[in-house]
């Protein structure tokens, strides 16, 4: 990602997405008394959105100021000083390069979506770096269930980004005291950590199913983040992030409440549903099954063993039966925990 010049002051943001987590970010924003554009794909949605000021679909009962502008015309994304992108992770290629033209080429980009690319293995940051050259980019993730950031209650997240200044200036355009950025330097893994905790989510939500016990949660949350934290080593992340908002506390949130779309995914497949159909009742993407490809390609590409990331693409991706991979996971040698 490239450093930024000097920063402007943000006082108008554009958030791209108006699904959940993109709605609950203008709200964000708006609270911290910046001018706030909500960019929506779909022209039903952002005339809905703009006329009745409730995102029914996604935020039932959450009001949305007249201080937000909704839209789904690109070009009013043109005079923003930063943009959140909120689209879905597996969408951000496409929507970036419909999108670009309507961007100022100075305008910084903060990721908001948390997800591995699927086919190509490459963070967000990397397709945005392909579809938007050039432009100062940053990376918001940790615990954050957009219906509690949309009803103002308090949220702490980690904003990673090369350039420290951008990094100062876009915590003091969203901060505001129930919505707390804390600033890192480790984009890299800062995503990862965003990513590789809906994979094990699932798993959680998976043994939930099965009627496996808290015991077996509380291992795969531990092991998980140990996998998370190898590949991150691999990919050259900072350990230190891995124990942060952005890896643990974020782990932690996805991996214990059917609030998640990754664990509820999960539960349901654990509970006897087919993938499809558990993906049909989910009220959002679930993020994690893309992710759980993406995470074998990586691991493949570094030559890393990730025995959970690794159970999970085979139940969701390749169908392999739930009973049998569990017992092959159990299966496995004993070593030592820090090895």
């Amino acid at each position: 990602m490239a450093p930024a010049g000097p920063i402007a002051p943000i006082e108008r943001v554009g958030v791209v997405g108006a699904g959940a987590w993109g709605t609950a970010l203008a709200l964000v924003a708006a609270r911290a008394g910046r001018q706030v554009t909500l960019w929506a794909r779909r022209p039903a949605l952002a005339a809905a959105l703009q006329g009745d000021r409730e995102n029914a679909a996604y935020l039932p009962g959450i009001a949305v100021p007249v201080s937000v502008s909704v839209t789904a015309d690109p070009a009013a994304l043109a005079s923003a000083d930063a943009l959140l992108l909120a689209m879905p992770a597996q969408t951000l290629r496409e929507s970036l390069s419909g999108l670009a033209s309507s961007i100022a080429p100075a305008c910084p980009l903060v990721i908001c979506a948390k997800g591995i690319e699927r086919d190509s293995g490459k963070l967000l940051s990397e397709i945005l770096a392909e579809a938007a050259p050039g432009r100062p980019a940053a990376i918001l993730s940790g615990p954050s269930f957009a219906a509690e950031v949309a009803r103002d209650l308090p949220t702490a997240l980690t904003l990673a980004c090369d350039d420290e200044a951008l990094g100062r200036a876009l915590v003091g355009a969203l901060g505001h005291p129930h919505f707390r950025p804390y600033l890192s330097h480790d984009p890299v893994g800062v995503q990862l950590g965003g990513a590789v905790k809906n994979v094990i989510a699932i798993a959680c939500g998976l043994v939930a199913g099965r009627r496996l016990g808290h015991n077996a949660r509380a291992a795969l949350i531990t092991r998980g983040l140990a996998e998370i934290a190898r590949l991150g080593r691999a990919l050259g992340a900072e350990p230190a992030t891995f124990m942060g908002l952005s890896g643990l506390g974020d782990l932690v949130l996805t991996c214990s409440a059917t609030q998640s779309r990754n664990y509820a995914f999960g539960l349901a497949l654990g509970e006897g549903q087919s993938p499809e159909q558990a993906l049909a009742a989910s009220a959002g993407v679930v993020e994690g099954r893309s992710s759980a490809a993406a995470v074998q390609t990586l691991a493949r590409a570094k030559s890393l063993e990730m025995p959970i990331s690794e159970a999970v693409d085979s139940i969701v991706n390749r169908g392999s039966a739930i009973d049998s991979t569990i017992a092959a996971l159990l299966a496995r040698p004993f070593r030592s925990e820090t090895g």
